[in-house]
């Protein structure tokens, strides 16, 4: 199987990497537009900022390339926020695959630390790549920036208010949370998205 991760100025890459390879399959990490193009499967993955993410993007014309997949394709933390229409981290404008704004999350009790970093729930799963045996299970999340919930949720987090854990749109699948470092039920969500 050939498997892509979308190589740009986006952090994390290579825990991708090595949690692939913990699954048996040796990803190619490039930028290159036909490598991505002719893969079986693209993760768009990363942790940054997302102007200057974007930028990279649409510098390199890869924003083209990720809009316009027909395979499967899987964007991991800052991917999935890149892959919703607007972001208000510096107000930068995204990709338009999912029709959302990413927000800033906005404390409301004293204990609200953000980042929202550490182990939370999957709630309210449906589909393919969060399947309904991974409902109530722990994955790791890391962001200061969230998804409300839309019509394109498959899976509800719960952190100063319910967000966005998933997200999926035709071919376009996406986590807010960290598979790579999920231990086994980030396992079973990658082996999921490698079957699809």
């Amino acid at each position: 199987m050939n498997i892509v991760i979308v190589k740009y100025n986006a952090g994390n890459i290579y825990s991708v990497d090595y949690g692939l390879k913990r699954l048996g399959i040796t990803p190619v990490i490039t930028d290159d537009k036909e490598k991505i193009q002719a893969a079986d499967k693209v993760i768009f993955p990363g942790q940054g900022e997302a102007n200057s993410t974007m930028n990279y993007l649409k510098k390199h014309r890869l924003d083209e390339v990720i809009c316009n997949l027909k395979q499967p394709v899987l964007g991991i933390c800052i991917g999935m926020q890149l892959m919703c229409t607007h972001s208000e981290e510096n107000n930068t404008p995204c990709l338009g695959i999912f029709d959302s704004t990413v927000k800033k999350f906005i404390a409301k009790e004293r204990e609200d630390k953000i980042p929202h970093m550490g182990w939370n729930t999957l709630e309210n799963v449906k589909g393919n790549l969060i399947t309904s045996d991974l409902a109530n299970e722990f994955v790791y999340f890391v962001h200061s920036y969230y998804v409300p919930l839309s019509d394109h949720t498959v899976a509800v987090t719960n952190y100063i208010q319910p967000f966005s854990s998933a997200l999926n749109k035709d071919n376009f699948y996406a986590t807010q949370f960290h598979p790579e470092k999920s231990g086994k039920i980030g396992e079973k969500i990658l082996n999921n998205f490698l079957t699809l």
